[in-house]
């Protein structure tokens, strides 16, 4: 499989399964009710979530990073597709939220290397990701890895009564001027 990140004592990490989609949902959820990190403003069901599971494949992965002691899922990573347009194949969207009882243990760094391993190693070109102002910590994560800010967009969503930017990073991970 190549290279994999270490990830800290206690934790393993891996590609999702059926069965860590109610810990994947109550992470996503929680971030949905309580913050920025993304714009949905409606919680998902365990069917979204397997839908949404369902969409992603080897060159679009989902890793749950679980606690070994108590078997519960502590963060989630995931690529997902740029665009639905072929033109956009070689280019995905990175994703990562960690449980706030395991924050600050270098649990998103960990999933961000493993994200950007796999799109290496799948042969994709761009990682794009999308990070709502006042996100310091998702800032500083992405500029540590290489990320790169290509552009703020002004206001374009509206979450807890107030409008929020939302700025926009890429990493290039494939080799220059390869064709898909």
């Amino acid at each position: 499989m190549g290279a994999e990140a270490s990830f800290p004592a206690g934790y393993r990490c891996s590609v999702a399964e059926e069965g860590e989609l109610e810990g994947i949902r109550r992470i996503y959820n929680h971030a949905v009710e309580t913050s920025t990190a993304t714009f949905d403003t409606e919680t998902k069901s365990l069917e979204e979530r397997r839908a949404w599971l369902a969409a992603h494949d080897g060159s679009h992965p989902v890793f749950a990073v679980r606690h070994e002691a108590t078997g519960a899922v502590a963060a989630w990573g995931s690529l997902s597709r740029w665009s639905e347009k072929k033109a956009y194949d070689s280019t995905a969207e990175v994703s990562i939220y960690v449980d706030p009882a395991h924050q600050k243990r270098g649990l998103g760094g960990c999933l961000l290397e493993q994200l950007v391993l796999s799109a290496r190693r799948e042969g994709l070109h761009m990682l794009i990701s999308r990070i709502a102002e006042g996100n310091a910590a998702s800032l500083a994560l992405h500029r540590r890895f290489g990320f790169r800010h290509v552009g703020t967009l002004r206001e374009v969503g509206c979450k807890f009564g107030r409008y929020i930017d939302v700025d926009i990073f890429e990493l290039r991970v494939g080799e220059e001027g390869s064709e898909s």
